[in-house]
Parts: C-alpha cells; sequence; structure tokens
C-alpha cells in the first residue's frame, strides 16, 4: 500500500508533526525486502512511540511496519513480525501462559522499535527475551544472533541500514493467573505514576549513570515548566508532554531549557532518549 501527503501526526504518539510526501506499509517480509532494496533513500517507522518528528514534515519516503505483524508460537518460543504491538504481543502470550513481557503490555510501541533501542520497564527488558532477529541489511534479509545490547542500545543503533523484519523470543512457563497478576500491577503502578492521558514519546531523556533522569528535573524546580503546547510533566518529570497544539519546535526548545537548567545546576549532562525524525537539531 502506497499513501500520500499523511501527516506525522498520526503517526507518532506525541501527536506531532508534518506531512510525509509518501508513506509505503507492505503487507509481508518479501514485499518490505524488495521495497527497502528499490529506495535509495528511505526511514522505517514502526508505532513512532519513542519518535519526534519535524513540524516541516519530510520528502523523502517512510516504511511503516504496520504489516509486518504475524506471530508465530511453537512451545517457548514466539516468533513475530517487527511491527508487531507490544501490548499486543504480551497479551497473546499471557494467554498461553508464557512469561517475560509482562513489563510491556502497556508500552505503544512495535516489537521491532523495542529490539532496537533495547525497551525496558520495571525490571524487564528485551536483551532477556530476544534470541534471534530476520534483518534486512541493506541488500536482503539475514538473521543476526549478535545484538550487542547495553542500556538503551543495540548494534542495530550503530548500523542505521539494518531494518528489523521479524523477531524470534525465548519466553518462560509460568501459571496465566500469576502472569495475569504482574500485567495488572504494571499497568495500575504505569497509570499512578506516568502521564498516560497525555500524548508524549515516553521517558524523554536517558537515565544518566547514577542519577534518575526525572529526580534531577524535579530538583531542578522544573516541573511543569513549559513552552508552547509543551510541558514537563506534573505527574513524572522525565515526561515532556504535548497539552494540545505543541509544536516540534515547542518540544526542541524545553528539552534545551531542561537540559541547560540540570546542567548547570547540577554539572550532569540529560541526552535525549526520542529518536528524530525530519530536519531537527538539540
Amino acid at each position: 500500500m502506497r499513501r500520500e501527503n499523511v501527516p506525522l501526526s498520526g503517526l507518532t504518539t506525541f501527536r506531532i508533526g508534518g506531512p510525509c510526501d509518501c508513506l509505503y506499509i507492505p503487507d509481508n517480509v518479501e514485499r518490505m525486502t524488495e521495497l527497502l532494496r528499490g529506495l535509495d533513500s528511505a526511514a522505517v517507522l514502526g508505532n513512532g512511540s519513542n519518535l519526534l518528528a519535524a513540524d516541516e514534515g519530510v520528502r523523502f519516503p517512510l516504511v511503516h511496519t504496520a504489516g509486518l505483524d504475524d506471530v508465530a508460537f511453537d512451545g517457548e518460543t514466539v516468533r513475530a513480525g517487527g511491527g508487531t504491538g507490544l501490548p499486543e504481543l504480551s497479551r497473546a502470550a499471557a494467554r498461553r501462559g508464557l512469561s517475560g513481557l509482562e513489563w510491556a503490555s502497556g508500552i505503544p510501541g512495535s516489537l521491532g522499535g523495542a529490539v532496537v533501542m533495547n525497551a525496558g520497564a520495571y525490571g524487564g527488558e528485551m536483551s532477556r527475551v530476544v534470541t534471534e532477529a530476520l534483518v534486512f541489511d541493506g541488500n536482503g534479509a539475514v538473521t543476526v544472533t549478535e545484538f550487542d545490547f547495553g542500556y538503551r542500545h543495540s548494534v542495530f543503533q550503530t548500523n542505521p541500514a539494518y531494518v528489523v523484519l521479524e523477531v524470534t523470543l525465548r519466553l518462560f512457563r509460568d501459571e496465566p493467573s500469576g502472569i495475569a497478576a504482574r500485567m495488572e500491577e504494571t499497568r495500575r503502578a504505569r497509570n499512578e505514576k506516568q502521564p498516560v492521558h497525555l500524548p508524549s514519546a515516553g521517558s524523554f531523556f536517558k537515565r544518566p549513570p547514577g542519577h534518575f533522569a526525572g529526580t534531577l528535573i524535579e530538583r531542578c524546580g522544573l516541573k511543569g515548566v513549559s513552552v508552547g503546547g509543551a510541558k514537563v510533566s506534573e505527574k513524572h518529570a522525565g515526561f515532556i508532554v504535548n497539552t494540545g497544539g505543541a509544536s516540534c519546535g515547542d518540544v526542541v526548545r524545553l528539552a534545551a531549557l531542561v537540559r541547560e537548567t540540570v546542567y548547570r545546576e547540577t554539572g550532569v549532562e540529560l541526552e535525549p532518549e526520542v529518536r528524530l525524525l525530519g530536519d531537527i537539531h538539540w
């Protein structure tokens, strides 16, 4: 499928971004591989949950992974397309008595993006369950088994040509009731501590060594500070939220203010975790 002049604000959880001239949504791995091989330059988009898109939009093609959502279970092994939603995958695993993804049940991201970022929360992390991935390497589909996982890091971040097509996970047998209880506990904690009612890109800054970004930001008196429609969440200072009509420029200026203030007052330099799409500079 090909669509033109698609607003990026509808493709990101921040609800920010101008138009994309051309968006492709292939519906299987073979078509995805063929498409990527034929495009001179393109960016790949998952669920847009850790992304800030430019107000001007992008002129280059975007390739969406939403069509890569097939899931196959074989005992404790799961093979799923890179566009599979984390909440849907975690619920499907829970129904089969498979543990290891409870922490991901409330994260509005795609499996491929989660592997690229080595996403994690509440003591869980992708590195603990991923065993291999089928990846487009710029020429064709290859299998990767070495991921160089670290905190919010994987081999895919140092190999920008790589696109995650499918992922194989190794989960663990457990009582469905226990899995459901942990998922409910995670959901409750997320709702209590995070501004889930407002558009955002999740935790905006990486955790600096020896510190928590949200704690540093709060100590600097920045909770509730806003630029335009962008605001440091009053519920969790590690989040920048879109209170309505925020632009990419608003977010960039607010992030700069936060970084400058925290560095001036604490000597700690915050590094954004959010990825950029389009002509944006911190």
